[in-house]
């Protein structure tokens, strides 16, 4: 809920509150953002200045005071939230206080970006507006609050009232004060096939960190999600503050600690190359920023943002339903099929419980490799002859539904349609576009193109039965045009993806960037589910994972089986361990099926089994992280139901050491007065046992062990 207390607006969610106030000077200050306070008038602040600081003419020194949406150059010289070039060619500028409404059940909802929404929720939107007199920059932050989560929704819209051009040199969606303390900084860097890496660092005077990504997308490089923590907070103990952006291109987390210990974040476009014009009467919106608070440690953070991406961002039918469990072709053939094998892929799959096939890259144009084709979707009858709509018959005639992979923003040079409209791909004038791949990228801040690809995707998909696709982006943004072009095709992405998922509702749609460049909330709030990474290795994925889940559900994390040596390091693990790695999260395979041994195959059929019994946790179970393979030799984490009633645990020894005793593990979330069943072997554990005493796991002596266990409330 929100309350208005004479000049102080207070923000109430479950277990939080979110608390600022009008200065007599019309100064908009935050106050808190933490923990449930009563509530109270908080517009009593006692201004601050000194002689040796800067001041306005109210008396008043901002660098000292934490704000909602500060400025820089006037008297606070921290990092600020925007930067605009007024009408006098400066970047000077003030906001104070103009208006606030409140909208009852209510979630802001962005024209052309993805939102949270919501969702039979109770929530209350506030909008208060700033102003400057002087620039004619007018500046409306929005903040949403629901009653039943721990989070803000936040961003901003700026408007020029001037009667002359202004540009938005930056603009982030959020700005949060915390004040003084130790804290430390956890990010998510990482390259492909080794994406968003736990980094944690503490966070020192004077240090300025930038959290950002300029390759074009969200991007393998920075995950838009951070966190910040009390130097002694862990996964259960601890006040830790998230913000996770809904957005898919550039991005920026800025975090800086003054003179003086305080701490601000910022969070929202990256500046770098940013650039916007906003003529008379032009706005231009941020967008969403997820701020989220936990008194309970980085895992009690983590589930609250589990829970309200789960339920209130993705809008696709199948964000709360069981996923199928699919073999895709790409590391069982690459380029190298023809229909007759994939068929017998699809049977013998079939045989084992797969519910889905996919056939991935290399199905149109002359396509014996990656430099062919794309851009024009041609289907290869030579490969085909029955084409993707009879493939798609015959592989339901087996009994398995038909998925596709598509990679709808790049095209190769020599395609048909770039050769039509050279003017479609992303370009420089007089200079050669790089490529990546053979790739060049579809101009989507064109509507001409956007439309091109709707109707062109939009036409396979409505002449075949796909039930599944893989929208897959393979290469970095190169030669960007002009300043602020990044935003522009963002928001096409957008556009393409809204228009293709809202007009096939049926369809499982999957994201995917080369792996897992671009997992983040934007896409999940049209696809339920995106590529991990295209490291498959279960050693790798160990550490992908368990950093991933910090951020985004697992049932957003797909994951799959693959074949040893692994294709992306060369490792070589149990079957068993690549199957116990990915059963938390979508599972599925990606191998040759048709080459496996009979005693594979069958240990295949137990893992399906398995695996379906686990779906119902995977979508709507709370997640633990129980031992960090970043700090140990070992990896475990738990699904646990909401209601106790079950729960799985894995477990795994990543290397055997010789003479050793293993860590035990205490389980989470489990009813302490109750007894659970291992329904593998049979024996009995106390609810209390299991967490406070713990178990110690039995592994086999190799290298790759792990152990998982199924266990249910009697």
């Amino acid at each position: 809920m929100i309350i208005k207390n004479n000049n102080t607006f207070h923000l109430q969610g479950r277990n939080i509150s979110y608390i600022m106030a009008v200065s007599s000077a019309g100064d908009l200050i935050h106050i808190h953002f933490g923990k449930k306070l009563r509530d109270r008038d908080y517009s009593d602040i006692k201004t601050v200045w000194h002689d040796w600081l800067a001041y306005t003419d109210d008396g008043i020194s901002l660098d000292l005071y934490p704000q909602e949406y500060p400025s820089y150059g006037h008297s606070d010289l921290r990092f600020p939230s925007y930067s605009v070039k007024n009408r006098h060619g400066n970047h000077i500028t003030q906001l104070k206080f103009k208006s606030a409404v409140i909208k009852e059940n209510a979630v802001q909802q962005l024209e052309g970006m993805p939102s949270l929404f919501q969702g039979g929720k109770t929530a209350q939107t506030l909008e208060i507006t700033m102003y400057d007199e002087i620039a004619g920059l007018e500046a409306v932050l929005s903040y949403t609050v629901y009653d039943e989560y721990d989070v803000v929704l936040r961003s901003a819209r700026l408007k020029n009232n001037s009667d002359c051009e202004m540009i938005i040199d930056s603009a982030y969606s959020a700005s949060l004060d915390i004040g003084k303390g130790e804290h430390d900084l956890i990010y998510f860097p990482g390259a492909w096939a080794r994406e968003r890496e736990l980094v944690r660092e503490k966070i020192s005077y004077g240090v300025k960190i930038d959290i950002s990504n300029a390759r074009g997308g969200s991007g393998h490089s920075m995950n838009p999600f951070i966190m910040v923590a009390e130097h002694n907070a862990d996964e259960g103990h601890g006040a830790v503050y998230g913000l996770s952006l809904i957005y898919s291109g550039n991005h920026s987390s800025m975090v800086e600690c003054d003179q003086y210990g305080n701490i601000r974040i910022h969070q929202g476009l990256n500046p770098f190359r940013f650039q916007w014009s906003l003529e008379n009467g032009e706005e231009f919106t941020t967008p969403q920023s997820v701020l989220c608070y936990s008194e309970n440690g980085i895992g009690g953070l983590s589930r609250e943002l589990n829970d309200i991406y789960r339920s209130n961002l993705c809008r696709s039918k199948w964000s709360d339903r069981e996923r199928p469990i699919l073999i895709n072709n790409w590391e069982a053939t690459y380029f190298d099929f023809d229909e007759e094998k994939i068929l017998d892929i699809a049977k013998k799959a079939k045989d084992v419980g797969v519910e889905l096939f996919v056939l991935d890259d290399g199905w149109f144009g002359d396509k014996g490799s990656c430099y062919k084709g794309l851009g024009d979707w041609i289907i290869n009858k030579k490969k085909l002859p029955s084409g993707i709509s009879g493939l798609a018959d015959k592989i339901n005639s087996i009994g398995l539904k038909f998925g596709l992979w598509f990679e709808p923003e790049n095209i190769n040079p020599d395609s048909e349609i770039l050769l039509s409209h050279p003017d479609w791909a992303v370009s420089v004038s007089d200079r050669a576009s790089s490529l990546s791949i053979n790739r060049l990228m579809f101009d989507l801040s064109r509507d001409d193109v956007c439309d091109y690809i709707i109707n062109k995707i939009s036409g396979i998909l409505r002449n075949a039965n796909i039930e599944y696709v893989k929208w897959d982006m393979n290469r970095p943004m190169t030669d960007i045009p002009y300043d602020g072009y990044n935003h522009k095709y963002t928001l096409g992405f957008y556009r393409i993806m809204d228009a293709i998922t809202s007009a096939f509702p049926d369809i499982l749609f999957e994201g995917c960037s080369g792996g897992g460049g671009r997992f983040d909330a934007g896409v999940l709030a049209y696809m339920p589910q995106i590529w991990t990474s295209d490291n498959s290795d279960a050693v790798s994925r160990l550490k992908i994972q368990y950093s991933t889940s910090m951020g985004y559900p697992v049932s957003s994390m797909t994951a799959h089986v693959t074949a040893v040596p692994n294709h992306q390091n060369g490792r070589v693990t149990p079957l068993g361990t690549r199957a116990a790695t990915a059963y938390c999260g979508i599972f599925g395979y990606e191998l040759d099926i048709t080459k496996m041994k009979d005693d594979e195959l069958l240990e295949i059929a137990d893992q399906i089994r398995l695996s379906k019994e686990l779906r119902h946790l995977v979508l709507t179970g709370d997640f633990y992280r129980l031992i960090s393979p970043y700090d140990t030799n070992y990896c475990a984490w738990e699904m646990t139901a909401k209601d106790s009633s079950e729960a799985f645990l894995f477990a795994c020894r990543i290397l055997s050491v010789a003479n050793s005793s293993d860590l035990m593990i205490k389980l989470k979330g489990l009813d302490e007065n109750s007894d659970y069943l291992d329904v593998d072997t049979g024996v009995i554990y106390g609810g209390d046992e299991l967490m406070y005493r713990g178990i110690e796991p039995v592994y086999e002596k190799k290298d790759f062990a792990a152990v998982s266990m199924l266990l249910k409330k009697l």
